[in-house]
């Protein structure tokens, strides 16, 4: 009887000394586009993801899409991206809804159809996808 008693109290002490359940792993994940800012477009590109995109951004991490969002700007001339966008997400569930949650804070903010197909078109002239990869974070 003191066999199973000492395998549950090995089991369960974490989580009751944690206050929580054990998790799968003590990673988030990170969902990573490249982009390619057209040929002298790159200071219109930053405008657009300035006064444009980041506030959808900011209107879907509201309602929790994400974690965080950093952008980077490569400095080098020949890299094969001019922006990294990383989106730090909690958990695969938050990835597999992030891209309606983005798609749902740019109908909030931007309910004219017509208008959101404008800013569509204006930003193919300005850059190109490059890329798409899911990272594991450690922790």
């Amino acid at each position: 009887m003191r066999t199973p008693f000492a395998l549950l109290l090995l089991v369960f002490a974490p989580i009751i000394l944690n206050g929580e359940r054990p998790r799968d792993h003590d990673s988030t994940i990170a969902e990573v586009y490249y982009w390619k800012a057209k040929a002298g477009k790159l200071d219109e590109y930053n405008r657009y993801i300035r006064n444009y995109a980041a506030p959808i951004d900011r209107e879907a991490q509201r309602h929790e899409a994400f974690i965080s969002l950093t952008t980077y700007i490569s400095q080098k001339p020949d890299s094969p991206w001019t922006h990294m966008r990383v989106f730090v997400l909690r958990d695969h569930k938050q990835q597999e809804a992030l891209q309606k949650a983005l798609d749902d804070a740019k109908l909030r903010l931007h309910p004219d159809e017509q208008e959101r197909n404008r800013q569509a078109a204006y930003a193919e002239t300005l850059r190109d996808a490059v890329g798409h990869e899911t990272l594991v974070i450690l922790r």
